[in-house]
């Protein structure tokens, strides 16, 4: 979409071709996250269709489409859970796939807008795990905002959302996905999921809900948006 608007000189917000198309590759994403010195969970890329081989990694693991958005497609493969490692090598999202160790854990978020890393969010699903569903259906998602977690790791999550933010090359608004194991020793269990160049903007999204919470209207929001949006000449 970014590049057609490019070609029509048509100005949009948020971030531009290349950065939103490094931030949709996981793959490639991961790389620049590790190459920041920012912790990833330990993961591969395999051919879809050898999850029916037998297990890539000790369970549990994540298995993810490497180019799709909104928890499309996730699969958690968890100890005795053989249906879902059949269902993920049989789903059509592309014939390659990102497998990862399950971090076990608390879910958070952090919305960067420019230079500013907003806040920090603990998203409690009612469900097993933060999918399509928990995303976008009102009431089965519990967010914290603040996220009642320990200061050196809230704020370790918003630093390393604005290094991803500006090493991808983004701008205007984005959201960085983490997991924290909180069994694990002060701020040793953070891990960077995924950052999305272009977080959702529906009554239940997590951006807009932590710019209110920081005391920026819906309208100043907007106004924000438009103001740093990209101008194609």
């Amino acid at each position: 979409v970014q590049g057609v608007l490019e070609i029509l000189a048509i100005p949009y917000t948020h971030s531009g071709v290349l950065a939103s198309a490094i931030a949709m590759d996981k793959p490639m994403a991961r790389h620049v996250f590790t190459s920041l010195g920012l912790r990833v969970a330990a993961g591969m890329v395999i051919e879809r269709r050898t999850l029916a081989w037998g297990d890539p990694m000790p369970r549990p693991y994540v298995v993810k489409p490497i180019d799709q958005g909104s928890s499309v497609g996730v699969y958690i493969v968890r100890d005795g859970d053989n249906l879902a490692a059949v269902e993920a090598a049989e789903a059509a999202y592309g014939e390659r796939v990102l497998v990862e160790k399950f971090v076990p854990g608390r879910e958070l978020t952090v919305a960067v807008m420019g230079d500013r890393a907003v806040a920090v969010t603990e998203l409690r699903p009612r469900t097993r795990f933060y999918d399509y569903e928990a995303k976008y259906t009102d009431g089965v998602t519990e967010h914290l905002v603040p996220a009642p977690i320990p200061s050196d790791v809230y704020e370790l999550a918003r630093q390393w959302a604005l290094e991803a933010h500006e090493a991808l090359g983004c701008s205007g608004l984005s959201r960085a996905d983490f997991r924290w194991d909180d069994s694990q020793a002060g701020t040793s269990g953070l891990v960077i999921l995924e950052l999305n160049t272009q977080p959702g903007m529906t009554p239940l999204s997590l951006a807009p809900e932590q710019a209110r919470w920081a005391g920026i209207s819906w309208p100043e929001l907007m106004t924000w948006m438009i103001d740093n949006a990209r101008r194609p000449s």
